[in-house]
C-alpha cells in the first residue's frame, strides 16, 4: 500500500479537525457531574485525585473523605495539606474490614464519614467533593443504598461528585453521568510479590 503524501495526509486531519469542532460546538451544558470509577483495576482513586489536582489548579474549592484508607500515611495528603484554603481532605477510615474485624466498628466509622460527605456536597461552597472508597462501604452494607443515592441526587446543579471504589451498585452507575471501569490486567502485588510502594500506591 502506497504512503500518504504529505498533502493527503493534511487533508485527511483538516477533514478530522473539522469534524471534532462541529461536535464541540454543539456541546453547549455546563453542570456538575456524578462520575464513578469502579472495577478491579488500579488507579478509581488515582484518577479521582488526578482531578482534585485539577479543580485546586482552577481555584476549586475541594472536599476529599476517604472512607477506608486513614491508617496510614499517604503522600497525597501531604501535598493537598499545602492547600488548607482550597481543599478539605478527610482520611477517615480505619483500613479495610479484614483489618478492623468489628462490623458494629466499621458501620460507625462509615456513618461518620457518610456524615462529612453529606454535609460537603449540599454545601453549595463546594465545587467538587470526593467520596472515596464510598464503593466499598455500600457493598458490605454499612450505608443504606437509598439514603447515598437521595443524597447524590439533591447535590446541587453545578457541584462535581465522584465516588470511587470496586462493585460500584447498579443504583449509584444508573444515576451516575460518567463511569470508568478500571480493568485489571497485570499487577505486581499479585504476579510478582512486590509490596506496595510509596508514591505509586500511596
Amino acid at each position: 500500500m502506497a504512503e500518504r503524501t504529505e498533502e493527503q495526509h493534511k487533508a485527511k486531519m483538516q477533514k478530522l479537525q473539522a469534524a471534532h469542532d462541529k461536535m464541540v460546538a454543539a456541546k453547549t451544558i455546563e453542570k456538575g457531574l456524578l462520575i464513578v470509577h469502579t472495577g478491579k483495576g488500579k488507579g478509581k482513586t488515582t484518577a479521582a485525585l488526578g482531578m482534585v489536582v485539577r479543580a485546586i489548579g482552577h481555584g476549586k474549592k475541594v472536599g476529599v473523605v476517604q472512607f477506608v484508607k486513614g491508617a496510614m500515611a499517604t503522600g497525597e495528603k501531604a501535598v493537598f495539606d499545602a492547600f488548607p484554603n482550597q481543599i478539605e481532605f478527610k482520611p477517615m477510615g480505619e483500613g479495610f474490614t479484614w483489618d478492623t474485624q468489628d462490623r458494629a466498628r466499621d458501620i460507625a466509622v462509615a456513618r461518620e464519614a457518610w456524615d462529612e460527605v453529606k454535609r460537603m456536597i449540599l454545601d453549595p461552597s463546594y465545587d467538587m467533593v470526593l467520596a472515596d472508597e464510598l464503593n466499598i462501604v455500600l457493598r458490605y452494607d454499612y450505608l443504606p443504598v437509598d439514603e447515598v443515592i437521595e443524597v447524590l441526587k439533591a447535590k446541587p446543579e453545578m457541584t462535581h461528585v465522584i465516588v470511587t471504589g470496586r462493585n460500584a451498585p447498579d443504583a449509584v452507575i444508573e444515576i451516575a453521568d460518567l463511569v470508568t471501569e478500571m480493568t485489571l490486567v497485570k499487577h505486581p502485588f499479585r504476579e510478582q510479590g512486590v509490596k506496595a510502594q510509596a508514591g505509586v500506591e500511596f
